[in-house]
């Protein structure tokens, strides 16, 4: 079972969106992700947040009501929340938009949730973004986009089916030696031996 929080970052293609979303996931919406919610025509099991901008609050959905003033981002409650209910598997819907700060820290949350020994990706109409300190396979059309993204220092990173391939190397943050690869075949192969990437396939 996965469980898909909606933030209330920027959806504007909600048809494709829509299509990320699997018949038995979970929807939890953190705050004004429940706008989304009903723009996609799904029902969320959740709603948490501070509700500062959510709008009417449903009656016959399960509402968990914090404080304006608090630690936690409501996305963040929302994962939290979620891992309570037993979830490993996390999807991010709408937790980018034209808020750098919003946008980063959820896309950093990834690494929360991978620290805790969960999966998570953050999907976007441009991105599909995942994170490893291991290995990780993808399926994606020959010629996609994929950038690799430390986050932290890495070293031995190795890459299979890319156009540009990696083997055992040393990747530092705040250097681009891995964005704008290309996917050579349907499927692809990084890997990490020491250190924490995010793995991107990309769009314009």
């Amino acid at each position: 079972m996965r469980a898909v929080i909606i933030s209330g970052g920027r959806i504007t293609n909600y048809k494709y969106i829509r299509t990320q979303i699997k018949p038995n996931d979970t929807i939890i919406c953190a705050d004004s992700g429940y706008n989304h919610a009903i723009k996609l025509g799904v029902t969320p099991s959740a709603i948490v947040g501070d509700f500062d901008s959510i709008g009417e609050i449903p009656n016959d959905v399960t509402c968990l009501r914090y404080p304006t003033r608090k630690d936690l981002t409501d996305t963040e409650i929302a994962v939290e929340y979620a891992r309570d209910k037993g979830f490993q598997d996390y999807l991010l819907l709408a937790g980018t938009g034209s808020r750098v700060d919003h946008s980063l820290t959820n896309i950093l949350l990834l690494k929360s949730i991978l620290e805790r020994g969960g999966r998570a990706m953050l999907i976007d109409e441009n991105n599909k973004i995942a994170i490893t300190d291991s290995l990780l396979e993808l399926q994606e059309s020959p010629g996609s986009i994929v950038s690799l993204v430390p986050i932290t220092d890495c070293e031995g990173v190795t890459t299979k089916n890319l156009e540009y391939p990696l083997n055992d190397a040393k990747m530092y943050v705040g250097r681009g030696l891995g964005v704008s690869n290309i996917m050579v075949k349907n499927n692809a192969m990084v890997s990490v031996s020491t250190g924490v990437l995010l793995v991107i396939v990309a769009k314009d």
